[in-house]
């Protein structure tokens, strides 16, 4: 025992190293995830004793990671107010007209949405956006999605908070001593990188794949749509409107037909004047659905009892099971319809979209029901044999009233944290604040948009990085690479540590390698004598903007799986990427800073 307490003390340095490579190397395989490999990391620290309980809960006080959380919540609320989505819809609008000239307005907008919000949702709407403006342009959707992506990483890097790594570098910079970044500092140099990778992105899409996803479908396979109708009620402001002057047909909700007297028309509808009565077949997400529910423009879907309304009650989901004995008959007629007051408001059929209107859809196994009601009718419907998962439905409504509550708090935000009234994390949190209070998003939605994963591997990658400069890791390391460094020209330490953070990073997660290498650089910038910002600044956007791999950022994963595409498309266009992106924003370093 003595001999082991002897051999901590000595080698205290170089044990935390040992420990940092067998991290490294179980980050490499992949089997556990980042955020495990980092936990069980940090407690190797602990136990080994390079790193005190005091130190090691020291890190829940650093205000990154707590502001991350706040931005994911902020992001959560432009979503959950529909802001977002009529973004979307917008431009939906544009490409209709305007198709090819839509694609320079989404490449523009994604820049934009993407320095201020977090990438994953901006990606993941923009996908079957993305899809759309394929069909449009008649342009292949592998030449876009890719494109799409790449421009929404580089946008995450032109703003403190575009990305939780930013975040993460500023906040172990601030504790390291160093001047607090601004919402704007890196500003200069992302948009070099932006800029270039852009121009990059438009001269080497030769390299990107032409053939159509065998596997996506038209919205990217992560969007789930019913077939609804939407009914005209007698005090319906609708009633003598235009169907082409309706603002609910957006991209969300897609006008498939008009059911009248029992006939249904499917062309040359936008002039037509609605009636009193009248059906409109539309295809729609469910959240759309829900924010329809609550509109009071229409009375949604079928009903056996026409005096049931689908605002009334919950709105469940349920499965038809394969068993069921309506199989191959008409919804109207399905059982339950009849025997309990529920309005049935929409249908989902995998990769099919059922037909021709809601009442005369042929029941088949595993399509997936919408359904309104009281909630002894649910009851009912939990114990009916013939339905499978039975439960309340976890998509909610828009809430368009709250969108400018959300969109002045993202606003104050960067305001007052740009003018450096108060930090970016208090701001973040009084912001927080308001949008509960205001309930532009309810308490549980808002944690659920909070990536826990995210908060608890970057928490782990501080404890890790602390523990490796009390043990004296990190001034061994600096002492190895400082005689190399001293040897090389002054200009190109902007580069080393940009493409070394780069090179990591496509292989390891971005917030890891952050949190790794932030205290090893700015250690080494002072050793060398040289201002560590501009080094700080190549190691955030060097540690984000990855593009030659599909684990090289979270949302390369999103595009790889939507698009169909093969690992050595990401390499081909990714690593000249890499390289364009990188020159520029490091000449941007040493030029300017």
């Amino acid at each position: 025992m003595h001999f082991i307490t002897a051999l901590l003390g000595i080698y205290r340095a170089e044990i935390g190293l040992v420990i940092l490579a067998c991290m490294f190397v179980a980050f490499v395989r992949e089997r556990y995830s980042p955020t495990v490999v980092s936990v069980l990391g940090a407690c190797a620290f602990a136990l080994l004793g390079l790193l005190d309980e005091k130190s090691l809960f020291s890190v829940f006080s650093n205000s990154a990671p707590l502001t991350v959380g706040a931005m994911f919540v902020l992001s959560g609320a432009l979503i959950r107010t529909g802001t977002i989505n009529r973004i979307a819809d917008l431009v939906m609008v544009r490409a209709q007209k305007h198709p090819r000239l839509a694609l320079v307005e989404v490449a523009v907008g994604t820049v934009l949405l993407s320095a201020f919000l977090n990438n994953t949702p901006v990606v993941v709407l923009l996908i079957p956006i993305m899809f759309r403006l394929a069909q449009a342009t008649a342009y292949p959707v592998k030449k876009l999605l890719i494109p799409m992506n790449a421009v929404a990483v580089m946008g995450g890097c032109v703003t403190l908070i575009g990305t939780s790594t930013n975040l993460i570098v500023a906040g172990i910079a601030a504790e390291q001593g160093m001047q607090p970044f601004g919402i704007f500092d890196i500003t200069p140099y992302g948009l070099a990188g932006t800029i270039a990778g852009v121009i990059g992105l438009a001269c080497l899409s030769f390299l990107l794949p032409s053939d159509p996803p065998s596997i996506a479908g038209e919205n990217g396979g992560n969007v789930q749509e019913y077939l609804t109708e939407l009914v005209v009620t007698p005090d319906s402001e609708v009633v003598g409107r235009e169907i082409g002057d309706l603002s609910v047909l957006g991209r969300s909700v897609t006008l498939i037909g008009l059911k009248r007297a029992g006939e249904i028309r499917r062309h040359d509808l936008e002039q037509e004047e609605l009636h009193v009565g009248d059906r409109l077949i539309v295809r729609a997400d469910g959240t759309a659905i829900m924010t329809l529910r609550e509109s009071g423009d229409f009375e949604l879907g079928i009903a056996a009892d026409s005096e049931t309304s689908a605002r009334e009650g919950t709105v469940i989901e349920a499965m038809v099971a394969p068993s069921h004995p309506s199989i191959g008959e008409r919804l109207i007629d399905i059982p339950f319809l009849h025997a309990l007051r529920v309005r049935l408001i929409g249908i989902h059929r995998a990769r099919h979209l059922p037909g021709p209107d809601l009442a005369d859809t042929r029941v088949r196994g595993a399509d997936r029901l919408l359904v309104a009601g009281s909630d002894d009718a649910m009851r009912s419907l939990k114990d009916n044999p013939n339905l499978i998962g039975v439960d309340i439905s976890r998509t909610r409504a828009f809430r368009p009233r709250k969108a400018w509550i959300a969109i002045l708090a993202m606003a104050a935000v960067v305001i007052l944290s740009a003018l450096d009234v108060i930090g970016i994390g208090l701001a973040a949190f009084i912001a927080v604040g308001v949008i509960l209070v205001t309930r532009c998003i309810d308490a549980e939605e808002a944690w659920a948009a909070i990536d826990g994963d995210v908060l608890i591997l970057i928490f782990a990658m501080l404890a890790v990085g602390l523990a490796l400069e009390q043990a004296g890791s990190v001034a061994l390391m600096v002492g190895w690479i400082t005689p190399l460094m001293q040897v090389a020209p002054q200009w190109s330490l902007v580069f080393i540590v940009y493409f070394a953070a780069l090179i990591l990073s496509e292989l390891l997660s971005n917030n890891a390698v952050a949190a790794l290498l932030t205290p090893l650089t700015i250690a080494l910038a002072h050793q060398l004598g040289t201002d560590p910002r501009p080094l700080v600044i190549a190691l955030m956007i060097g540690a984000s903007a990855c593009f030659a791999t599909p684990i090289g950022y979270q949302t390369n994963a999103l595009v790889y799986a939507a698009g169909d595409y093969r690992f050595a498309d990401f390499v081909r266009i990714g690593v000249p990427l890499n390289l364009i992106v990188g020159v520029a924003v490091c000449s941007a370093l040493v030029i300017l800073g």
